[in-house]
């Protein structure tokens, strides 16, 4: 069926999920053939909750182990990809941010990019092991890592596995450079870690904040952690000698562009050190995913004004693959390019430049050896 005519609630028998982002689940683009359940199969995944009104259902996450034989992964470098090395224990993630850019990435698994990427989540349980054994050849040179680039290592599964521990654990050991991006307060539980890598100049951890309105940031991200537990973060990080840094992503034209200069103070004031941001990207079908949102929790004139806006800050389009992909060619991105500029220096972000070191790397033990070949 073509896409047109497709009707994406079609995907999601029952009606919205509790506790979700995403609103549809749509079709992969890789596949011509779409699963629709039947009824009486549905009760296999779904459970019935009475919220509100009876049409919200609860979405069991389901966790498939991913036997891979490698974990260090390279990556393209380019303009927006400062980084070359990442390392992902898991991929898909509960948070359910209905924005993420991760989402179609999913699809690539043969899941679909909408609930499947919050419920169905791939989990590397050998990531430890393999991280240490690939730190301890010696063809591997102490590069900075970026754990994780696609979904965030702190999300709720984390607490049940501990697979982000026991890399950090293995990274901390031996001075290897790592930063991490999260939205989640469980960061905290490896403040010990973190310490002692920020001590060394290795350790950074950044944490993604999108707004200060708590509401606001319950439907875009209904299970990360809220605002002001992201706050209260940074501040205990900071005390603790962790270099934080604030990405306030995405930036969303005419919903939270305007609180850029409050978020600015805010995060400066809590101990960060440096800030970043990111324009909102819709690629695929996170454009269908973001437009049902902001029908559903946005009031309708400044969800039109929001799309409206979008299309001004890529040229028009809802997403624009050609151009830079973290912040667009259109005026209204230049607009929030000059108000972070003057709000970073404002509040004394981004003096602290300094990159990750290596210095103190020394190769893990491996197998009861006693680390022969340490630098």
């Amino acid at each position: 069926m073509p896409d047109d005519d497709f009707d994406y609630r079609d995907a999601i028998p029952g009606g919205l999920a509790h506790r979700r982002g995403a609103g549809l689940n749509p079709g992969n683009r890789f596949e011509s053939v779409r699963l629709h359940v039947l009824g009486e199969e549905l009760d296999r995944e779904w459970v019935e909750r009475e919220e509100h009104d009876g049409r919200l259902r609860r979405v069991e996450r389901q966790v498939f182990h991913d036997r891979t034989k490698t974990i260090i992964n390279r990556v393209a470098r380019t303009s927006d990809v400062p980084f070359d090395w990442t390392v992902n224990p898991y991929r898909g993630c509960e948070h359910g941010c209905v924005y993420c850019f991760a989402r179609p990435y999913h699809e690539y698994l043969g899941f679909s990019a909408g609930l499947d990427f919050e419920t169905k989540i791939i989990a590397k349980p050998d990531a430890p092991a393999l991280l240490r054994k690939e730190l301890a050849s010696p063809r591997w040179k102490p590069e900075p890592i970026v754990m994780s680039a696609i979904t965030d290592v702190y999300q709720p599964l984390e607490h049940k596995l501990r697979l982000a521990r026991r890399c950090l654990e293995v990274m901390a050991e031996c001075g290897q450079p790592v930063s991490t991006m999260t939205k989640s307060a469980m960061v905290l539980r490896d403040v010990d870690l973190w310490s002692k890598l920020g001590e060394m100049n290795a350790g950074r951890v950044t944490v993604t904040l999108v707004t200060l309105d708590a509401e606001l940031a319950r439907t875009l991200e209904p299970r990360a952690s809220a605002p002001s537990a992201r706050l209260r973060t940074i501040r205990e990080l900071a005390a603790a000698g962790v270099p934080v840094t604030v990405n306030i992503a995405p930036v969303i034209p005419g919903l939270t562009d305007t609180e850029m200069p409050r978020l600015l103070e805010a995060v400066a004031e809590a101990g960060a050190r440096r800030a970043a941001w990111v324009l909102l990207r819709l690629p695929y079908q996170v454009k269908d995913l973001f437009l049902d949102w902001l029908q559903r929790e946005v009031h309708p004139d400044r969800a039109k004004k929001v799309e409206s806006f979008l299309r001004q800050a890529s040229g028009g389009k809802l997403y624009d693959a050609a151009g830079s992909r973290y912040r667009g060619p259109g005026p209204m991105a230049e607009q929030i390019a000059r108000t972070f500029d003057v709000f970073t220096r404002r509040y004394g972000l981004n003096r602290d430049v300094r990159p990750l070191t290596g210095k103190w790397f020394r190769r893990p033990e491996e197998g009861g050896q006693m680390g022969l070949f340490s630098t």
